[in-house]
């Protein structure tokens, strides 16, 4: 349970001051009652989104309709008349002020003004014009989180073109099992990338992705290695050399065009190629950014993320609010933990934004900003990829910044946006995401369907909201597309959380529903057993399954020990007594089993699902969207899970 004391309350200057307080004063509400703000927002969504269209000052051609079929999951749609270009709003603004701020670990350092960045995309589109590229065409990219990669996303967009990305830490097969499907007409891709202070050529890995695609590449020199691969090649000194730069044209499309190919990072099979629209994403992250972030003009916004996680896209939309848009690529902790937080020291970084395992990390490590670095421009400290344990919050106030906004937010790929996530009127209780984000109906509902209050369920979305999917990509009759979100419950999206709203309307997100235990038949969520487990100074980090056993399930907890440490009975009694004082007894595993190692996704969250296979002897189908699938070995004919 999460504490009734509030580890922060905003001052009334903050919130008075907060762009929230602004626009819901334009819309006849005060900063006194967020619900009735909230229902105001849900109820009423053509004069939310409209509203929103004008406070976020949206270039385009809003036309006259706001929302057709809205009762319709999916089948509702958006500012139907509507024709926008989503890389216009994102680069409103030029001048000679910083727009790119870059930190290759401490290796690299660039900065980029919104008038270099609007040369780049000007001479990029020149280029894939050339190229016969359009409306239409995939543009697919294997690229750090660079500069470089921003301006290609925008001129891609520019022109109508779809943009889809990973990180250059991809395997081979993993960037054919994404980009092969969606056929792009160009290949981006580095010549290589640093990584924990290590240069690693990735030469030999792009000439072969591009035979195989088939397609030009256009080469970004970042380890200056001076190496083309073989084939159809294009250098970015060459491109941007051989024009000049002159005005941008945006082509205006439908509010539904297809502007980001994203892909589910699961290990089940290949990757789902999930199409979002421009215009649902362009509201929602302003909707996200402006209000519930609190971002403005002249901000700098950082969050740590790859080219291959949906925080990359959300972060560059924070151009549409006219902030600077911090970078980082490489291992945020190399040199050492202390490198991001030196980053926002020196560059008065106002949003951080990170992951919980960063933030548990940090606390592993010890690192007390508090006692290291002046973060006197940081107002927001943002947290998202999985539950943040309630230790986690306390140790941020402590040890990262007393006096910030800590916003837990909970989303996913699948919408590229966020259900619940941080309220600028409201206090910060550990362990505790602050509430629902404007104009989504987020509920739990028991497995009857019926909402519940104080009680773990799925979390749905009862209405419909901008950033839905416009689809799948081959998926012609959208069969895929609703069995992903509309099956388990008619009309209304659920994607697999499993969660409970507190008594103060916060959420606790227990974990993916779909990774939920059931021992005895009673449902428990992985993230009350990593709560209790990973405050153990024993403990490096955990993983919890269910094992089919005896005809039910038992729990199974996987432990990384920190270094020396061995898992003796005393060890596995304290473990379980933990559990079952800060959980409950159902919550004690049956079987503890040390390991050397944990696997993750590429964007850093443990995969339980593909462990459970692996334990089963079932295939595990997609280990390229594993970091370290390697690690998945320790998990096969374990003696003691036979027994």
């Amino acid at each position: 349970m999460t504490s009734r004391i509030p580890l922060w309350t905003p001052s009334p200057d903050r919130i008075a001051s907060a762009r929230m307080t602004e626009f819901a004063a334009q819309n006849g509400f005060g900063a006194d009652n967020y619900d009735a703000f909230h229902r105001w927002s849900v109820e009423k969504q053509e004069a939310f989104w409209s509203a929103l269209w004008s406070y976020g000052a949206v270039i385009g051609d809003q036309g006259a309709r706001v929302l057709e079929n809205p009762d319709a999951m999916p089948g509702a749609n958006y500012f139907p008349d509507a024709k926008i270009s989503f890389a216009e709003n994102l680069m409103r603004r030029t001048g000679p002020e910083p727009a790119l701020i870059f930190r290759g670990e401490d290796k690299v350092a660039m900065t980029w003004s919104f008038d270099d960045l609007h040369e780049a995309v000007s001479k990029l589109q020149q280029m894939f014009h050339e190229m016969g590229i359009g409306k239409g065409d995939r543009i697919a990219a294997m690229m750090p989180n660079l500069p470089h990669t921003i301006a290609c996303m925008l001129a891609a967009n520019s022109i109508g073109a779809i943009w889809s990305s990973c990180s250059p830490d991809f395997g081979e097969q993993g960037v054919l099992d994404r980009f092969g499907q969606i056929e792009p007409s160009l290949f981006i891709a580095c010549d290589g990338y640093w990584y924990n202070g290590k240069p690693i050529d990735v030469g030999a890995k792009v000439e072969s992705v591009a035979v195989q695609l088939g397609c030009p590449v256009l080469l970004v020199p970042y380890l200056e290695t001076g190496a083309l691969p073989a084939g159809n090649i294009h250098a970015w000194p060459d491109v941007m050399e051989a024009h000049t730069a002159k005005q941008i044209t945006f082509e205006r499309l439908p509010f539904d065009h297809p502007l980001y190919i994203l892909f589910s990072s699961g290990t089940t099979g290949i990757p789902k190629c999930i199409v979002h629209g421009q215009g649902g994403l362009l509201l929602q992250h302003i909707k996200e950014q402006a209000l519930h972030c609190d971002m403005r003009r002249g901000d700098r916004v950082f969050y740590f993320t790859t080219c291959g996680w949906m925080m990359w896209n959300w972060l560059v939309s924070a151009l549409a609010v006219e902030a600077t848009v911090m970078l980082f690529d490489g291992s945020p902790f190399a040199p050492g933990p202390e490198v991001l937080f030196d980053f926002a020291e020196q560059e008065g970084i106002t949003f951080f934004g990170t992951s919980a395992k960063f933030i548990d990390a940090l606390r592993n490590h010890g690192l007390r900003s508090t006692d290291s670095h002046d973060l006197k421009s940081l107002r927001t400290l943002a947290s998202t990829g999985s539950p943040l344990a309630p230790e986690n919050f306390a140790y941020a106030y402590d040890a990262i910044k007393p006096e910030m906004h800590l916003a837990s937010i909970s989303g996913g790929t699948d919408i590229a946006a966020c259900f619940v996530g941080g309220v600028p009127w409201k206090p910060v209780f550990d362990g505790e995401i602050q509430g629902p984000m404007l104009a989504m109906d987020t509920q739990v509902w028991d497995d009857d369907g019926q909402s519940v209050q104080g009680e773990k369920g799925e979390l749905v979305c009862a209405r419909p909201f901008p950033s839905m999917p416009v689809g799948f990509w081959n998926d012609p009759d959208g069969s895929k597309y609703h069995d992903a979100y509309f099956a388990r419950f008619d009309n209304v999206w659920c994607h697999g959380d499993f969660a409970e709203w507190t008594s103060r309307g916060g959420m606790v997100i227990h974990g993916r529903s779909d990774a939920t235990l059931n021992p005895g038949g009673v449902r428990i969520g992985t993230a009350e057993i990593y709560n209790q487990v990973e405050r153990m100074v024993e403990i490096e980090e955990a993983l919890c399954i269910g094992q089919q056993w005896q005809s039910d399930t038992r729990i199974v907890l996987f432990v990384r020990l920190t270094g020396g440490v061995n898992l003796t009975d005393e060890l596995q009694a304290e473990i379980r007594s933990r559990i079952k004082i800060g959980a409950s007894p159902r919550h004690v595993p049956a079987v503890i089993v040390p390991v050397a190692d944990i696997p993750r996704t590429k964007s850093g969250k443990i995969t339980e699902l593909a462990v459970r296979d692996i334990v089963h002897g079932r295939e595990v189908k997609n280990r390229e969207a594993l970091a370290n699938p390697e690690a998945l070995a320790l998990f096969a004919r374990i003696p003691a899970l036979q027994t």
